[in-house]
């Protein structure tokens, strides 16, 4: 059993994105670092890693596909794995369960979609009466064309999903900001 009331969500950090025609570079170097540096302060600091990965029944996201698995550049070691089919991760996979199990009250959200399942996530486990850390630098996203063809960068995108959740569903967080909470709520 866990010794933190914290655990680190990493959501979709796996290789079916990169076979995916709407993934881009962009951004992808700098969210490897903040990822990598997140996962490596959690386990320092002796919380849970909780890696999640989406599967669909056919394509890239396919277990049997191969690409259900973590991203080559990112060293993960999590202590515990959900697959999950919907966009938010407290649904259907287990990991509320699991949460509750373990005594977690405290969730700090990062990975990959920054708009969809991370943001999903994220207004899930507020509802359920999580307190979240939104790590938006530690997210990556890709760009997408709206209904009027203008197309929203990643950054564009992540922007406004820290608009969004800002003080209503999370507290947006930097890596190293994060990292502190994390070491406040064990001193408390």
């Amino acid at each position: 059993m866990p010794t933190s009331n914290t655990a680190l969500l990493v959501i979709d950090a796996q290789q079916s994105f990169l076979h995916r025609p709407y993934f881009r570079e962009d951004g992808f170097d700098a969210y490897i670092a903040r990822q990598q540096a997140l996962i490596d302060g959690a386990k320092a600091a002796g919380i849970p890693v909780v890696q999640i990965f989406h599967v669909e029944k056919t394509g890239v996201f396919s277990e049997s596909s191969g690409f259900v698995k973590t991203l080559p550049q990112l060293q993960c070691a999590p202590d515990v794995i959900f697959h999950k089919t919907r966009h938010s991760a407290l649904i259907g996979s287990g990991l509320d369960v699991w949460l509750i199990a373990n005594g977690i009250r405290n969730v700090i959200v990062s990975g990959i979609r920054t708009e969809q399942c991370c943001e999903t996530t994220t207004r899930n486990a507020s509802d359920l009466g999580y307190s979240v850390d939104f790590v938006a630098e530690a997210t990556l996203t890709f760009p997408m064309t709206d209904v009027s063809g203008r197309e929203w960068s990643g950054e564009e995108i992540r922007a406004r999903t820290e608009l969004v959740l800002a003080d209503r569903f999370a507290r947006i967080a930097t890596v190293e900001q994060a990292l502190e909470g994390i070491r406040e709520k064990k001193d408390a």
